[in-house]
C-alpha cells in the first residue's frame, strides 16, 4: 500500500484535452495528486507526463463513469493507493446536437447517461468518503443548456438540466456536513481543437478574449475549492465579456 501521509487527491472525471487537462494541471500545481480519468487510459498519457514534467503528481485511470462497478472500483483504488479525495470535478460533456424529429432513443439515453447518470454515480461515491471526513468539494461542470433548452439540443439540455438539479439537491443535503457542492455554467465557446476546426469564425475571436481560456476556467474552479465556508458559491457563471446571455 502506498504511504498516504499528507497526500491529498483531486479527481477529474472527464479529463479531456482542454478544460479537464487545465483543471488537472491547476490542482497539481496546488499540491494535489491529480487523478484523471477517461474511458481510455492511453489518451491520458500525454497529460500525466506533462504534469509530472512540471513537477506535479498525476495518475491516469481508465474508467467508464456510466458503469457503477467502474466508479466504485475507481474511487476505492484512489482512496487506497493515492490518498483521500479532497475535491472531485465532474467534467463530462456529451454535447451532441440533433433535431427532435431525428433524435433516437438510444442516443438520447446515452447522452443522459454521460452527462447526468455518471455524475450521480461519481458524486455519490465521493460524497460517502467526504462525509466520513467531514470535508471536501464537489464541482459539476454545466453549460448554457443547464439553464435553457435550445433547438436541436433536447437531449443535451435535458441531461444538463438534470445535472443542475442533482447539484442543487446534493448541495442542500451535504452543505450542513461541511461538503461544498458547486455547479459551474460554462456559457460560451472554449479554446479547443474542436472549436478551431469546426467554427473558425468563432475561434477568430480568441485574440479579443471572445472565447474561454481553459486555464482561466480552471483558476475559477481552484477558487471555488478554496472559498471559506462562510461565503460559499453554489452556482458560478463563466462567459466571455462579449457573449450574449
Amino acid at each position: 500500500m502506498t504511504d498516504q501521509s499528507g497526500r491529498k487527491a483531486a479527481l477529474i472525471i472527464g479529463a479531456g484535452g482542454a478544460t479537464g487537462a487545465a483543471l488537472a494541471r491547476r490542482f497539481a500545481r496546488g499540491g494535489y495528486a491529480a487523478c484523471v480519468t477517461r474511458r481510455s487510459a492511453d489518451k491520458l498519457e500525454g497529460l500525466v507526463e506533462t504534469i509530472r514534467t512540471e513537477g506535479g503528481e498525476a495518475h491516469g485511470f481508465a474508467a467508464d463513469a456510466r458503469k457503477e462497478e467502474d466508479v466504485v472500483t475507481l474511487i476505492e483504488r484512489i482512496e487506497r493507493e493515492v490518498g483521500p479525495i479532497e475535491v472531485m470535478v465532474f467534467n463530462i460533456g456529451a454535447n451532441v446536437p440533433a433535431s427532435i424529429l431525428e433524435e433516437t432513443a438510444r442516443k438520447y439515453f446515452k447522452i443522459w447517461e454521460m452527462a447526468c447518470f455518471s455524475a450521480f454515480l461519481s458524486g455519490r461515491e465521493v460524497a460517502r468518503r467526504m462525509v466520513e471526513r467531514q470535508r471536501g468539494t464537489i464541482i459539476f461542470t454545466g453549460a448554457t443548456a443547464s439553464l435553457r433548452g435550445s433547438a436541436h439540443f433536447a437531449a443535451f439540455s435535458g441531461a444538463k438540466h438534470a445535472l443542475r438539479a442533482l447539484a442543487q439537491s446534493m448541495a442542500r443535503e451535504l452543505q450542513p456536513k461541511n461538503i461544498h457542492v458547486a455547479h459551474v455554467v460554462i456559457d460560451g465557446a472554449i479554446d479547443t481543437d474542436f472549436i478551431r476546426e469546426s467554427f473558425p469564425e468563432r475561434y477568430g475571436l480568441k485574440d479579443q478574449d471572445g472565447i474561454l481560456n481553459p486555464d482561466h476556467i480552471a483558476e475559477n474552479y481552484w477558487h471555488l475549492h478554496n472559498q471559506p465556508r462562510d461565503a460559499w458559491t453554489h452556482e458560478l457563471d463563466l462567459r466571455p465579456w462579449s457573449e450574449r446571455w
